[in-house]
């Protein structure tokens, strides 16, 4: 008899940012991994972390992500980290020097988009985005109803 392989998920979300696609145009993103202290890991596997005004910055040749709030570990000892520290990202070479050429460009800048689990290590998603004006907002509230309305009549024509 064989036996049966559980099927496991080696990716998964922890959390989002649903506000950074809201107030920035998103044009490229990447994948870094973040360096963690024990108790953040284990903060995080309860799914206590926050990214709502976390953004990415390089200095000095390294990424680093800035106010991303992981609260502390209730059940550790005398050692906890500080929730709104700076953590740094890990990133290959070339994809900091990329990252480093799109935000020099005026109103570029580099938002946490989401964190997510992949093979056992915390991941987190970045977007390389420039800010949206009133009227671009207003646009894609425009395409989201159009969408919605075409669907309802595809949705209606497939019934027939």
């Amino acid at each position: 008899m064989a036996k049966s392989k559980k099927k496991t998920d080696n990716s998964s979300v922890i959390a989002s940012n649903k506000k950074a696609r809201h107030d920035f145009q998103i044009s490229d993103t990447y994948e870094a991994g973040i360096e963690l202290r024990g108790t953040e890991v284990k903060s995080i596997r309860e799914g206590k972390i926050n990214l709502r005004d976390a953004f990415c910055r390089i200095d000095k040749d390294e990424a680093w992500l800035y106010n991303c709030d992981i609260r502390p570990y209730d059940s550790a000892s005398h050692e906890q980290h500080e929730p709104r520290r700076n953590r740094k990202l890990l990133l290959h070479r070339r994809e900091i020097e990329r990252m480093k050429a799109l935000t020099e460009q005026k109103g570029a800048t580099l938002v946490a988009l989401k964190a997510y689990w992949k093979n056992r290590r915390v991941k987190i998603e970045i977007g390389v985005g420039k800010g949206k004006t009133h009227i671009d907002r207003r646009d894609d509230l425009k395409k989201q109803v159009q969408k919605r309305e075409a669907d309802r009549e595809m949705a209606k024509f497939n019934r027939r």
